[in-house]
Formats: structure tokens, C-alpha cells, sequence
């Protein structure tokens, strides 16, 4: 097993196996999209088979597929597919923005695709379409509807920014009411590829605090171990509600899982500002031994939280680098 320097177990892989997005969220990226990165400078579907490979042999029992929007990419199914049949993988799971994902909803069940995280910040078209800037909504919906119809759990990620989507809180609370989806709400991250900070009004203790006004019967209920979020249920509702402090980040304590990026980079932290690339140790023909070598260094300087990462970051501007790049 997989353990860093404050003896917390590393178990949980995000892959990022893209760096392209059909949308352009406004928290996320420019209008006009990013540079994106070279094709010969993505990993290839074996570089990633490989790096999963070495992971799982070294204790990493879950995996979530991410982009960028991971069925942008092209034969990501098939990717898909052949991850799902690694030994030692007990949970393999995706975060999609929904808009390709619906196709492939049969196959995602045939692969043993458990949970799906689905990103949906508002539940009006007009809105939906200022902060994606695409009119896309109800593609999002129906592959809501087709996920839960095939029993794939679903948690919706909703980012809450200040006068963009906060009136959607409550419509997104009320889902839970009658569908077992989880919905996320998300503090806001700096993430979004320009030099413009963010001003967090909206963090954990304001989003809990206007849905307890609206839900006064709120209750908390016990967060699994290394969760990023922090959750409720509503009496009577049949779903359920979390709150994650992305931002804040009071949840690092226990935190189990490390990232890729669609170029091969392994970052401990998502605030971190660099990190090891293991595709290009991978194309300079290092052995599996000695990739399992470099993970454990990198895994031990795994810094205690996302504050300290961003302390160490060597490039500043790296807090404000696309999540799209960094698998978020």
C-alpha cells in the first residue's frame, strides 16, 4: 500500500485522459478555449493502461476516469473497457459533463462503471447557457435520466459562484427529493485558466447556511472515510446533499488519492504546481520497477494540504492553470 510522509494510505487514482472540453464553464476555461496540448505530447491509451497497471500493483484500488470531458477523446470506451479488467480494481468510476456520455450509458454498465459523477450547475437553460456557453442542457438531462435508469449512482457537481447559480441551490436540493442522485455543491476554485482571483462569498458555511434557511430539518450524516465532502440528508427525501471546500480546503486530513494529467504528470495535490512526469519516463523506457520507485518518491513529498501545496508551488501562476488540464 501506497502511503505518504504523514502515514496517509494512498488507494485513489484520478486519470485525466484529455485536455479537451465541449463546453467552455466560465469557472473552467476562456471563451475561446485554451492552447491545448500537443497530440504527441498526450499519453497514449497504453502509456495510461501502463501507468493504471503499475498503480493497482502497488495498492491503488480506485480509479475515476476525468478530463477535460473524457469521452472527447477518441476510442475513450475502449480505454474505458480495458481499465475496468485491471487486476486489484475494485472501483472504477467517471466525472463527465454529460453532453457524449449518453451513447455509451449501455457499456459503462457492461464495465462495471458503479458511480458517475455528473457536472450540472443549474437547472435553466438560460443560465446553463451563460456559464457553459453552450445550449446543451438537455442532453446533460437525459443522460441523468438514462444513468439512473440503468441503477449507476449519480452525484452531480455543482460549482457555486456569486451571481451565476445560486438561485439554482434550492431547485438542485429539491432534485433529492425524489431521486437518488448526491448533489454536490462545490466552493469555487481559481482554476479557470486567466489571472482573475476569485472573491469566495460563497464558501461551505454560506451554501450550508442557505439551504438550512430554506431546509431547516437538514441533518448531518456521517462522511465515508477520505471524503471530500461534507453531508446531509433532508428527512423524507430520497437522495442526498453534499458540500465540498475546495477552496478552503479543510478536508486534506485524510485525503487518499493523487492525479494524472492527460500529458503524463503526477501531481499529489491539486494546488500543486509540478510534478514527476511519467510519460516521459515511460518514453526514456524505465522499467516498471523503477516507476514504482518514482511514485513512492513523489507520494512521500506529498505536501500535508492544499494551502501548503500552493506555498510550494515553484510557478505561481500555476494556481490559476485550467482544470481541464489538471483532471478536475
Amino acid at each position: 500500500m501506497l502511503t505518504d510522509k504523514f502515514g496517509r494510505s494512498i488507494n485513489y487514482l484520478r486519470l485525466a485522459i484529455v485536455d479537451r472540453c465541449n463546453l467552455r464553464c466560465t469557472y473552467c476555461m476562456p471563451e475561446n478555449g485554451l492552447p491545448w496540448i500537443k497530440q504527441n505530447e498526450l499519453m497514449t491509451d497504453e502509456e495510461m493502461l501502463r501507468i493504471c497497471s503499475v498503480f493497482t500493483e502497488m495498492g491503488v484500488d480506485k480509479i475515476r476516469i476525468t478530463g477535460g470531458e473524457p469521452f472527447v477523446r477518441k476510442n475513450s470506451i475502449e480505454l474505458i473497457q480495458n481499465i475496468s479488467q485491471l487486476a486489484g480494481l475494485t472501483d472504477l468510476s467517471i466525472t463527465t459533463n454529460g453532453l457524449l456520455t449518453e451513447q455509451y450509458i449501455p457499456q459503462l454498465k457492461k464495465y462495471g462503471i458503479q458511480s458517475v459523477n455528473l457536472s450540472l450547475d443549474t437547472l435553466d437553460r438560460d443560465r446553463f447557457f451563460k456559464i457553459t456557453r453552450r445550449n446543451s442542457l438537455d442532453k446533460v438531462m437525459r443522460t441523468l435520466d438514462g444513468l439512473l435508469q440503468n441503477n449507476i449512482k449519480v452525484k452531480i457537481n455543482t460549482v457555486v459562484m456569486e451571481g451565476q447559480n445560486t438561485e439554482d441551490i434550492i431547485p438542485l436540493v429539491t432534485l433529492t427529493k425524489n431521486l437518488p442522485v448526491d448533489v454536490r455543491f462545490i466552493e469555487e476554485m481559481p482554476f479557470n485558466g486567466s489571472e482573475t482571483d476569485i472573491s469566495l462569498k460563497w464558501n461551505f458555511t454560506q451554501i450550508y447556511s442557505y439551504i438550512k434557511d430554506h431546509f431547516p430539518e437538514i441533518q448531518k450524516t456521517a462522511d465515508p472515510k477520505s471524503s471530500t465532502s461534507y453531508n446531509y440528508k433532508i428527512p423524507g427525501f430520497v437522495g442526498s446533499i453534499g458540500i465540498i471546500a475546495a477552496y478552503t480546503r479543510s478536508f486534506c486530513g485524510d485525503c487518499n488519492r493523487i492525479r494524472i494529467t492527460p500529458s503524463g504528470i503526477l501531481r499529489t495535490c491539486l494546488y500543486e504546481g509540478s510534478g514527476i512526469n511519467l510519460k516521459d519516463e515511460i518514453r526514456m523506457g524505465k522499467t516498471d520497477e523503477a516507476l514504482k520507485n518514482i511514485i513512492i518518491s513523489s507520494i512521500h513529498q506529498k505536501p500535508k494540504d492544499g494551502w501548503e501545496a500552493q506555498k510550494q508551488s515553484l510557478n505561481p501562476s500555476q494556481i490559476h492553470q485550467s482544470m481541464a488540464t489538471i483532471g478536475g
